[in-house]
């Protein structure tokens, strides 16, 4: 069995009882038994964000671009526009789904690693009465920036607009609080934070949102928003055959949050980890993309002169340690992401920023 530890930001390591939980014998989607581990898994995604009575969850097979799709195809009507705050690879993500389905769009486009300008971002809101939607990414993992969620919260509560957040890098790792935060509707997978496999997305929105939409409004078959939520509401089941085998782990791993580590617990977990492996790093002279505004699981370094990063990583890896080579510009700077996501715990960063040193001595000789 590869013993290879995964520092990189999605696929995670799971726990072993996530893992076994593949191994469920096999169930009929369409059973009594389905539907009711859906609801409890339905359930325990509401805890996750800290939802009240006031919002509702789904469940979409596909990754976290599979719930972006979702609610991005699913809930504009006629000239209703959205205003898009991006800064990073996984907002241009969002933009590239915004065009796909010709979504009036007013762009809040600001550059990699910078934090958005609310000013400017109230200026748009105040500017253009067509938006009904503002999207933002609340960790930006390509480049581990947490974005002022709480404050364009307060924006669009204040002009009355939805909140939508790609919490996909976030769900279980950051402090979401969506009744505190004004979030309206978000989106995750398991594969991330919360210690599942990639494959099983979900959404968490308001009910009210959920229930004012309708069929022809949904740009897409599958991943249609309206329903999902009606199979759901109605049934407890989803529109089409979902990927029976996830929900499993997703619910596990969910429940280990719920049930046992806590959310706190994890975060904290999650915060301890990201102190001792930057801690590590600045000690061998790695030099930070970011001085604030840093997430609690992802840390992008640029490696110490004369140490190549596809070589580096590759050394790495010989030594059963995975991470992430910088998106766009920044790999060619030498910039690596090193990631505390799933089944990390404070010996492991320990045990990694060992080797770490012994591999950059090695190549700057």
């Amino acid at each position: 069995m590869s013993m290879t530890k995964l520092f990189s930001p999605g696929p995670v390591m799971v726990k072993d009882n996530v893992r076994h939980a593949l191994l469920h014998y096999d169930i009929c989607h369409r059973s009594p038994e389905f539907e009711e581990m859906f609801q409890d898994t339905q359930a325990k995604i509401l805890k996750l964000f800290r939802a009240d009575e006031s919002y509702y969850s789904l469940v979409v097979s596909g990754s976290g671009t599979a719930s972006n799709e979702t609610v991005l195809s699913s809930l504009f009507k006629g000239d209703e526009a959205i205003l898009l705050v991006h800064n990073g690879v996984f907002g241009e993500r969002l933009l590239e789904l915004i065009d796909k389905y010709k979504i009036p769009l007013i762009d809040a486009d600001f550059p990699w690693a910078t934090l958005p300008d609310l000013n400017v971002i109230e200026r748009k809101l105040a500017d253009n009465p067509l938006i009904k939607v503002v999207a933002v990414v609340y960790h930006e993992t390509s480049t581990g920036m947490i974005n002022p969620i709480p404050e364009i919260g307060k924006l669009c509560k204040k002009y009355g607009k939805i909140l939508y957040v790609d919490c996909v890098s976030a769900a279980a790792g950051e402090d979401i609080d969506v009744v505190r935060d004004n979030i309206d509707i978000c989106t995750s997978v398991g594969g991330k934070c919360l210690g599942a496999f990639p494959g099983s997305a979900y959404i968490c929105a308001k009910k009210e949102i959920l229930e004012s939409l309708t069929a022809d409004q949904c740009k897409n078959v599958y991943l249609s928003l309206y329903k999902h939520y009606q199979s759901a509401v109605t049934a407890h089941q989803t529109p089409n055959t979902p990927n029976v085998n996830l929900f499993w782990p997703l619910n596990v791993a969910l429940t280990n949050i719920v049930e046992d580590e806590t959310l706190e617990g994890r975060i904290a977990r999650y915060k301890a980890c990201a102190t001792i492996i930057r801690e590590g790093l600045a000690k061998l002279g790695c030099r930070f993309l970011l001085q604030d505004h840093l997430s609690n699981t992802v840390t992008s370094v640029f490696l110490p002169a004369g140490v190549d990063a596809p070589t580096f990583l590759a050394e790495m890896a010989k030594r059963g340690y995975t991470f992430y080579i910088g998106k766009g510009d920044y790999g060619k700077q030498n910039m690596i992401q090193v990631a505390n996501m799933g089944e990390i715990y404070e010996q492991d960063c320990y045990n990694m920023l060992e080797v770490f040193e012994t591999v950059v001595n090695k190549l700057k000789k």
